[in-house]
């Protein structure tokens, strides 16, 4: 399974586990790889951090009026961006905008690139 497809993965069992209020390890699919748990599970340790930055970033939007899909979307490319040293940044953003494009609404792949493309000039990450 590319990583791509298990970063979707970590993706849904997040967004699920935000509809439903279930526990993380009930909503991540029984077959799923080391690499989408350890994701989803990353990204719920560090949820606190990530919807700080989502709403200070997000300018006239409060974190509960942004779709699920896309806040869980930003959460898992955040956490990539600011705590993966192995993924390159482009590839954090890069992955969520084309996510967002396949799976959320026509305006999604812009807010997404914006909120990202803001703490990614904002962190300095640029220069790890």
């Amino acid at each position: 399974m590319r990583r791509t497809d298990q970063r979707r993965a970590a993706t849904f069992a997040l967004y699920q586990q935000d509809l439903t209020g279930r526990p993380l390890g009930d909503v991540l699919p029984r077959d799923s790889r080391p690499f989408t748990g350890a994701l989803a599970h990353a990204v719920d340790d560090h949820r606190e951090e990530l919807d700080e930055l989502i709403e200070r970033h997000a300018e006239g939007w409060t974190l509960d009026r942004i779709a699920p899909l896309e806040r869980n979307i930003l959460r898992v490319a955040l956490y990539e961006l600011l705590h993966r040293e192995d993924v390159p940044a482009e590839v954090a953003i890069d992955e969520a905008i084309e996510a967002a494009k396949e799976l959320c609404g026509a305006d999604a792949p812009g807010f997404v690139n914006g909120i990202l493309g803001a703490v990614y000039r904002e962190s300095g990450v640029a220069s790890r």
